[in-house]
């Protein structure tokens, strides 16, 4: 069967690989769409040490159940429109103790430390696989990522009364300011493109700074009533950004970090103290984040359309790749279509 593989530095290739057969417990599935995200595009650049190499790539996952295994539960079955939550988790160290499996010490995510779903056919165990029926398969692909945002509102403990600055509006950030604004929160977006800053009004922000060409200080103070916001959501991993976050929080606020900055980042520590800082980290997501995106958008308020960049075939996605390795921030998600 035809599978993508990042063989070294910017180098995408087809190559053939046996097709799967499910073993007990096992689910085997017949992939419709997968998403490239910033972790591929890091790979492809080869600046993701966590990765294999060579490796398949793509978590972003859109598929129909082909067969399953012995020992698989019966709601699972042929036909089904699913995704996967794409993560391992060991069950044994403090994080998986503390039932919270989607930031296990001994993560492997596929696509990454394993190999991924850019390819026709995959087995993943039965757990694994989460039904999405009622939804375009081309959506199914967002619900990852867009899960991932969800999870770092949760993390947050947004409620009603905050007003939530979320600094980047890629797709992560997309999930994030959807999820505060069905919390009641006041959302505020913040971006250096102005398409996307519209896109985050559409989608739920009530205002915007666009922070290449306005007073990002002055603009917030102007928001908030001259407090800063009570929780502010990073979710580029910047040195800027960061502290962009850490300045503007308010005090006793919640600052979240979802962002990977390239490297370490200094930041203004006496605000940690003076401010009371809450800062938390937010990795990956939970069943529980997937299904709540699921639930969004089986609304059909979501202009998921607009979310999607490109749709490529197999033998399109390393001039995909290359395009947007040179424009990223022009690009939400670019699926691919087997």
């Amino acid at each position: 069967m035809k599978a993508l593989q990042i063989t070294s530095l910017r180098q995408l290739d087809i190559i053939e690989i046996p097709k799967p057969q499910p073993a007990a417990g096992e689910v085997l599935l017949r992939i419709a769409f997968v998403g490239f995200c910033g972790s591929d595009l890091n790979t492809y650049r080869g600046r993701n040490a966590l990765a294999l190499s060579p490796v398949i790539p793509g978590h972003e996952i859109s598929a129909i159940v082909e067969a399953v295994g012995e020992n698989v539960p019966s709601g699972l079955h042929a036909g089904q429109r699913v995704t996967v939550d794409p993560y391992t988790a060991c069950g044994a160290c403090p994080s998986c103790r503390r039932r919270r499996f989607n930031a296990c010490q001994h993560n492997e995510t596929l696509g990454v430390q394993r190999h991924g779903a850019m390819r026709e056919f995959i087995c993943v165990p039965w757990q694994k696989v989460i039904p999405a029926e009622g939804l375009a398969p081309q959506d199914i692909a967002l619900i990852e990522p867009m899960s991932v945002g969800f999870h770092a509102v949760d993390r947050g403990a947004v409620t009603d009364a905050d007003t939530v600055l979320v600094i980047g509006c890629g797709m992560i950030g997309v999930g994030a300011i959807v999820r505060a604004s069905l919390r009641g929160a006041t959302v505020i977006a913040m971006d250096l493109d102005d398409e996307k800053l519209a896109l985050a009004r559409e989608l739920g922000a009530s205002a915007t700074v666009n922070s290449g060409t306005e007073d990002v200080h002055a603009r917030l103070q102007e928001l908030t009533d001259g407090a800063g916001p009570d929780v502010v959501i990073e979710a580029v991993g910047s040195a800027v950004t960061y502290a962009t976050a850490v300045n503007e929080v308010a005090f006793t606020g919640r600052l979240v970090c979802i962002g990977y900055a390239p490297g370490d980042v200094a930041l203004p520590t006496r605000f940690f103290v003076q401010k009371e800082l809450d800062i938390r980290g937010s990795r990956n997501a939970l069943p529980d984040d997937f299904r709540a995106v699921i639930r969004y958008l089986r609304r059909g308020k979501c202009p998921t359309a607009r979310l999607i960049s490109g749709i490529v075939s197999p033998e399109e996605a390393s001039r995909a790749m290359s395009s947007w390795d040179a424009a990223p921030g022009k690009v939400f998600r670019i699926l691919v279509k087997f």
